[in-house]
Formats: structure tokens, sequence, C-alpha cells
């Protein structure tokens, strides 16, 4: 699984209109799932992204985590995380998984984040046209691949 996050002061997703999903201050985790990942993917990511720290401490150092700060998430699957470009300019999406493969790892990661977190999650629909509005905090944009642990 790959993992873009993104730290909010704001942020929803709108599906036909409809505002599906919305957080204040917190993360943004939009959630790429390859055909070989595993439930045991989603589990280490949902820990290591609940306690990541990133958000500010007193003194200004990124020393909390969304968790610590009870700070909303939002999640947004996006197969495009799977894009490879090597040949030409059209992006194959081979990687990504089928979403017979991904649904099922997408609500297991929903479930496991909703766990780690101790609440609820926002979150957007898979396999939906959406729209996400987001007011990045910092910047603070982190990448994290499950396949290389870092």
């Amino acid at each position: 699984m790959r993992a873009i996050i993104q730290r909010v002061s704001e942020a929803r997703v709108t599906i036909a209109g409809r505002v599906a999903g919305e957080i204040a201050s917190g993360l943004v985790i939009l959630l790429g799932i390859a055909a070989e990942d595993t439930s045991a993917d989603g589990e280490w990511l949902a820990q290591k992204i609940a306690k990541l720290r990133i958000f500010p401490d007193d003194a200004g150092q990124m020393n909390r985590s969304v968790h610590e700060i009870a700070g909303g998430v939002l999640v947004i699957s996006q197969f495009t995380l799977f894009a490879s470009t090597r040949k030409g300019t059209r992006p194959s999406f081979n990687e990504a998984g089928r979403p017979e493969i991904a649904r099922p790892l997408y609500e297991h990661f929903l479930a496991q984040m909703e766990d780690a977190m101790g609440r609820p999650v926002a979150r957007g629909e898979f396999g939906a046209e959406m729209q996400v509005a987001l007011v990045n905090d910092g910047p603070v944009t982190i990448a994290i691949d499950s396949r290389t642990r870092e």
C-alpha cells in the first residue's frame, strides 16, 4: 500500500455535489492498494500513520501525532498512486489492485485506522469520481509505502 499523507487545517471530499466526508485539523490520507497487498499492509500502515509525529508541540516542534491532538482523518482511495510512466506519456495502472482485491483491503484499512484512532474516520467512496478540497498545513506532505516499511 502507498499512502500520501497531508497535514491539513481542513479538508472535505465531495461526490456528485454531496459532501461525503470532512474534517477540521488532521490528516488527509490518499491510499493506493497494489495487487499483491494484504491486510497486514493495512494494519502496519494504519498504526504507522496514527503514531506519525507531524503536528507541532508547544515549542513548535513536530512531536505530536494526529491521535495525540485528537485530529480528524479523511481517507480517500486512489489507485493512481500506482501509476507507471515508464513507457510513453499515458500512465499504466497495472500494479494497482483490481477492485475485487482493493475494495476489501480499503475497508480493512478504514477499520484499522478507526481502531488506531479510537474513533470514526471520514472517507471518500471507493471507485467514485471525487473532488477533494484541502488546506495543506505547513505544508507537510509525506509518502509511505508498506513494501519498504519507511
